[in-house]
């Protein structure tokens, strides 16, 4: 009721924050009604302790939502402050599910980029969408907004509300009113911010997203499609394709599934038989990076200390946070008071009041670090994951217990954590005396987070400089630098065993010994004549040319056909490249005619995923192409 009579009669100005509360007196008379204070709360004596702290609950979000009246603008918004998912999911099967499970995988995972990004999608409010589109239906975007604002938006900062998906409670209504927009504003992000995507990435969201999305669009705004019909069945295609928005969470101690651990493979990458052979010979736990890395060894080293008496049991580290739907754990209470005491004396730039605000603000976590039962440290973040960041709001360890590798440990932690959470960005004002420890910690002053992602969120500071930090999901962080350490390890020993082959001693030529060369050993006889080894390049590849397989490598790839293929493959080379370099006489033996030959098939199976019709080009092409060197007597049968 207070929520609802708060957006109908909003006051003219937003309650003084700066002011001391007063002592209240139940016996004084209400200003709304003249009863006394206390004939409003006389029926809370015998409520329990757990129904307490959630009354509380829904005033710190009352207070909250009271805050956003006065900030919010938009009439609309400040009024009131069929599913996606099955539709989309019969979408992927009513369009794919005859295709093979590996380009069926790439559907699916399109199809949940799209149900994450509707997921936390920021609608536009009624007022605006007359002002763009006035023909459209405005009572009905206005009922779909209202709803998204009460289940979806508004319970993202209001713990006391149940949140809900918008895949899983709206359908094709709201879809068929957003999707228009939220098309080219998606395909424009994308386009922006291509440069940042890795390979794979850039592949997925710039070439195929665009088509998906455009093939989506015919079934929204078709009145025959059959993917919102609740009877919609598969048939005979395929079996069902289930997507997921929300996958588990992987345990530490659980292996990485084998699709997560697959990479593209690199021209050059050590063979995993190598590498295996290596480390069973790496017999030596202790030994360190070496001189030449001072810096990484020195940070190691620190690093390596606190992981030690972690796993001795000297230290621990627990994530810890006030609540008010839980009955409060005396010890959890004691260590949020060490973690106050500890950030008020290492932080004294702080006001003390403003430190315990945020350590026992149920919305803030802190990873705390514990020794012999006491904190000795702590970082103090809370989570936006509708925005896809954490904001850091505090970070200090006892000075008594610095320079021990206590801080890159936490941090460590704290950036395990957040994968488990799928939150891979970290903001933090940091001042002069903070940014050195940050950016050891992989923090720049480069931002990856869109403005408009934490505009609003995040607390400024001033004379501070915002910093942020992006984490690689691959990387177990606590173990880096034990990896580290094991990885130099592996390449001394290549090198040790590369130096052992050159210095091998090879027994001379034999036909040397009665001092004269015999004709079976005349080196002229393996040499070709210039005009001959042209002359049978020349056929061989005019035959590969003409081949029907040869239609894809015939001239230079071009970006916007393959977009992030230069960044994955370093050395391109094709067909017409080839019949330049022989028409200036660049090949002047066989061996550098074959290795640009070969370099477009292998080019080819990089970029290309097996199943491709590239693919199985270029396995046709190599086996004529060979089938031809071995007729022109260029190697042997």
């Amino acid at each position: 009721v207070l929520i609802i009579y708060l957006y109908q009669n909003p006051p003219p100005t937003p309650p003084r924050t700066d002011q001391q509360p007063n002592t209240v007196n139940l016996l004084e008379p209400c200003r709304s009604c003249s009863h006394t204070l206390g004939d409003h709360v006389t029926h809370l004596e015998n409520v329990s302790e757990e129904e307490m702290n959630r009354l509380l609950g829904i005033v710190l979000d009352v207070e909250y939502l009271y805050t956003c009246v006065h900030k919010e603008e938009d009439a609309d918004t400040k009024q009131v402050y069929f599913s996606l998912f099955k539709g989309v999911n019969n979408f992927v099967q009513y369009k794919f599910s005859h295709l093979p499970s590996k380009e069926r995988q790439t559907i699916v995972e399109l199809a949940k980029m799209f149900l994450n990004q509707i997921n936390y999608w920021q609608l536009e409010t009624p007022s605006q969408r007359r002002q763009r589109a006035p023909a459209d239906d405005a009572a009905g975007y206005k009922v779909n907004y209202t709803r998204w604002l009460c289940y979806c938006n508004v319970p993202q900062f209001c713990d006391s509300l149940p949140r809900y998906e918008m895949t899983q409670i709206f359908g094709r209504t709201l879809l068929g009113s957003v999707f228009t927009v939220m098309r080219k504003q998606l395909l424009e992000q994308a386009r922006q911010e291509k440069d940042t995507l890795p390979p794979e990435k850039r592949t997925l969201i710039l070439t195929h997203f665009p088509k998906f999305l455009s093939m989506l669009e015919e079934e929204v705004y078709s009145h025959s499609s059959p993917i919102w019909s609740e009877d919609f069945l598969v048939g005979s295609t395929g079996g069902q394709i289930q997507i997921h928005t929300g996958g588990q969470k992987r345990k530490p101690s659980e292996p990485i599934p084998h699709d997560e651990t697959k990479k593209l493979r690199i021209v050059g990458d050590i063979p995993m038989e190598l590498i295996n052979e290596v480390m069973a010979t790496i017999t030596d736990p202790t030994s360190m990076l070496g001189p030449e890395t001072s810096l990484l060894s020195a940070h190691s080293a620190r690093d390596e200390a606190a992981r030690l008496e972690e796993r001795r049991g000297v230290i621990e580290f627990h994530v810890i946070g006030n609540s008010l739907n839980q009955k409060p754990n005396k010890r959890i209470l004691m260590w949020l008071v060490g973690l106050q005491n500890v950030f008020s004396h290492q932080l004294p730039r702080m006001p003390k009041e403003y430190i315990t605000r945020l350590v026992f603000d149920p919305k803030h976590k802190t990873l705390s670090l514990i020794k012999d039962g006491r904190v000795i440290g702590g970082i103090c973040f809370r989570m936006f994951p509708s925005q896809g960041f954490t904001e850091i709001v505090f970070c200090a360890v006892t000075s008594n217990e610095q320079v021990k590798g206590y801080g890159t440990h936490l941090m460590n932690h704290l950036k395990e954590y957040h994968i488990k959470h799928d939150i891979l960005n970290f903001l933090t004002y940091a001042d002069e005396y903070a940014i050195g420890y940050f950016k050891k910690q992989g923090f720049s002053k480069d931002i990856k987070v869109p403005k408009a992602k934490y505009l609003g969120y995040i607390k400024d500071y001033e004379g501070a400089t915002l910093m942020g930090c992006e984490l690689n999901p691959s990387i177990p962080y606590t173990e880096f630098s034990v990896i580290i350490k094991k990885q130099k390890e592996i390449i001394k020993k290549l090198i040790e065993r590369k130096q052992a082959q050159i210095r091998k001693v090879y027994p001379g030529l034999s036909c040397f010994k009665e001092g004269v060369i015999t004709s079976c050993c005349d080196p002229r006889k393996e040499l070709k004549d210039p005009d001959q080894l042209y002359s049978t390049l020349k056929t061989i590849l005019q035959h590969v040319k003409s081949h029907q397989n040869a239609w894809p490598f015939m001239e230079p790839v071009k970006k916007t056909e393959a977009p992030g293929y230069y960044q994955v493959i370093r050395f391109p080379m094709d067909l017409k490249t080839m019949s330049e370099r022989l028409k200036s006489r660049y090949y002047t033996t066989r061996k550098l005619f074959m290795a640009d030959m070969q370099r477009i098939f292998t080019n080819c199976r990089e970029y290309n995923p097996p199943e491709s019709q590239y693919y199985k080009c270029a396995n046709l092409l190599e086996k004529v192409f060979y089938t031809k060197i071995k007729e022109a007597g260029l190697i042997e049968k």
